[in-house]
């Protein structure tokens, strides 16, 4: 038996709720993990957008924090319901089941296409944009054979291996994890794919605005979505540096499987997966070897939410807040916190305060624009501050 849809779980948000949501996601200092923070202490999005300038003053910042208007909220709804494609936010049904359980997951993506494909379960496939033709071949088998398995093929659009794997899947069901705005494809030359992927069981999302021309520091986030959607990662033909080993290296910090393809020691694309194999991966040379390894999580369908899992996202009713940290609190925290990623766990034994004050604390420092988080939940000062 072949893995199923998750059931599609979730509560559907208004649409004065996706418009708060959308302004507080593209204010400054808000990244995924802050706009958790912020809506768990304050209860809503509207509320944390009204206390933004307060926790940006205690925080240490000199200037007014840029808060994103509902004219452009509804500009940017508006855009992207011409260009075909809607907002979902992390707790509603069409939202990736395995997206949604990673660290700093995007509270909204876009999305254009089959909204059916981001329930099934997915496996990504990453690897060379300068592939050789065994590699583009060996990756659209992968993704045929996969695909025809019951799973989505998930990967970034790129020339070479991405390519391939797309092609391979349009009629089973892929998705393109974009690093720019759904309108702004990269490269050029895969606009069509992307016409294509969109037109038929495909589905292409995005966390960056419309009109966002992706650049180098994008691609780490999108190889962020592409680990989180899937419950596994193939890497084919692969360099030591390169973005599809940031995909992988991702994919085994959110508890995937990593697969790599064994090349070459002679050529430099499959340095990264034969450095994946040393590492512990899943050597890979049929799909089997991946249908195989992902059968027994693909069955219990671990990503799907019960009611008393749904995300803790929006409590309209508000939630009473605790008093603002103390001036000397605040310092003592300060204090605590250097360069050095340290655990939050850590300054709340070191300082001695309640975890309240110090969440409270850098929840400040993070929209001043003077802390810096980092993966498995660390923190440290802004080297700026």
């Amino acid at each position: 038996m072949g893995p199923g849809s998750a059931r599609r779980k979730g509560i559907a948000l208004t649409d004065r709720q996706r418009i708060a949501w959308l302004r507080l996601i593209r204010s400054d200092n808000v990244g995924p993990a802050t706009f958790r923070d912020l809506i768990n202490h304050f209860g809503s999005a509207e509320a944390a957008l009204e206390a933004l300038p307060e926790l940006s003053r205690r925080g240490g910042s000199t200037r007014s924090i840029r808060i994103a208007t509902v004219v452009e909220a509804e500009r940017e709804i508006e855009t992207a319901h011409r260009f075909g494609a809607r907002f979902i936010g992390i707790g509603e049904p069409d939202y990736p089941p395995a997206l949604r359980q990673i660290d700093a997951a995007p509270p909204l993506i876009s999305a254009k296409g089959d909204l059916s494909t981001a329930t099934l379960p997915c496996v990504g496939i990453v690897g060379s944009r300068n592939a050789s033709i065994s590699g583009t071949k060996f990756a659209a088998m992968m993704a045929r054979e996969i695909g025809q398995a019951g799973y989505a093929i998930v990967s970034g659009l790129a020339r070479g291996i991405d390519a391939a794997a797309h092609r391979a899947s349009l009629e089973t069901g892929t998705i393109a994890a974009m690093a720019g705005g759904l309108d702004q494809p990269y490269p050029p030359e895969n606009f069509d794919l992307l016409d294509q992927i969109c037109g038929g069981h495909g589905l292409a999302i995005s966390e960056m605005p419309f009109g966002w021309e992706p650049r180098a520091r994008d691609f780490p986030r999108r190889n962020r979505l592409i680990a989180g959607i899937s419950l596994g990662v193939v890497v084919i033909e692969a360099a030591a540096r390169s973005g599809s080993l940031i995909t992988a290296r991702l994919a085994g910090e959110f508890g995937r499987l990593v697969f790599a393809v064994p090349g070459s020691p002679l050529d430099p694309r499959c340095e990264g997966t034969n450095g994946l194999l040393k590492d512990g991966a899943t050597v890979t040379t049929k799909p089997q070897d991946v249908l195989q390894a992902l059968a027994p999580i693909s069955e219990v369908d671990l990503f799907t939410q019960t009611e008393a899992d749904e995300p803790d996202y929006e409590h309209p009713e508000g939630r009473p807040l605790s008093p603002p940290p103390k001036d000397d609190e605040r310092l003592t925290i300060i204090q605590a916190l250097g360069p050095t990623p340290v655990e939050i766990d850590d300054i709340i034994r070191h300082t001695g305060l309640s975890p309240s004050t110090v969440y409270l604390v850098l929840l400040e420092l993070d929209i001043a624009g003077r802390l810096e988080r980092h993966a498995g939940g660390f923190v440290s000062l802004s080297m700026m501050d």
